[in-house]
């Protein structure tokens, strides 16, 4: 288990590393395309903003973020989230980007302390199940690293995976049953063994070792499937049974509709 200080620690340098991508580019930087169709580097800090404003909200009044979810609810089907999502997007972009830079680095710092402050015990409404505070973090951690994936392919820039990832990889692991529950078919019954070998080496592990079903490959490659930014044809990851072969197929880390991933390169 780790400790909420230090998750939140390595949430503030997720963000610090992407905001370094960013922090010098001019308009024409800021309005590249990036490999989300129709999303600009812009689009996708104006949506880390929104996101982590979202989340703010979700601990700072959960009555309010309640009565907006429901609200959403009631008037937007699940497969027109995208849509929202994209309109959030668009609503960032129209600011200057010193401004929307400006946006982004307080409301990540605001959510940060929020996060730590969080009485242990606590479940914060959220788009998919309730979360506890650390699991809150990991999600914007896996949030922020995965568009900032989105900006660095952008930008060609090559970034070396750190041991921040295992964060992600977790969060990839206990969303499984999220990525069936979301294309209406049911979760498997059973655990599954999930290895990953980390950017050091190590082995990262979960699930029981005796698992019939098992996943087994490089941590990077399994991040970048769960937050959908690879192919999985282009990953080095192995499946040992037909229920985790079909995760292998829909595996995803974010709450809302089922994405439609990346095309094999």
């Amino acid at each position: 288990m780790v400790e909420l200080n230090a998750l939140v620690a390595d949430l503030r340098d997720e963000g610090a590393e992407i905001d370094e991508l960013v922090a010098g580019l001019d308009r024409d930087g800021w309005a590249t395309a990036t490999p989300a169709a129709g999303w600009t580097v812009a689009h996708q800090v104006a949506h880390l903003a929104w996101t982590d404003q979202r989340a703010l909200l979700a601990i700072t009044n959960p009555a309010g973020f309640q009565a907006e979810l429901t609200e959403l609810a009631s008037t937007t089907p699940l497969e027109r989230m995208d849509a929202v999502v994209d309109e959030a997007a668009a609503d960032g972009v129209r600011k200057p980007p010193a401004q929307l830079l400006d946006d982004w680095r307080r409301g990540r710092a605001d959510l940060a302390h929020a996060i730590e402050q969080v009485p242990d015990g606590t479940k914060l409404p959220w788009y998919g199940p309730p979360m506890s505070a650390a699991s809150m973090a990991t999600a914007r951690l896996m949030e922020t690293w995965a568009h900032g994936t989105d900006i660095a392919d952008a930008l060609g820039v090559a970034r070396a995976p750190t041991r921040r990832l295992r964060h992600v990889a977790h969060i990839g692991v206990r969303t499984r049953d999220w990525a069936y529950v979301v294309r209406q078919e049911p979760p498997p019954g059973e655990p599954f063994r999930v290895e990953l070998t980390g950017p050091d080496g190590d082995v990262w592990t979960w699930g029981p070792a005796d698992a019939a079903q098992r996943v087994t490959g490089p941590a990077l490659d399994f991040c970048l499937l769960a937050t959908q930014r690879v192919n999985r044809a282009d990953t080095a990851l192995t499946a040992t049974g037909a229920d985790a072969d079909r995760w292998l197929d829909i595996a995803q880390a974010f709450a809302g509709p089922p994405g439609t991933g990346r095309a094999a390169t």
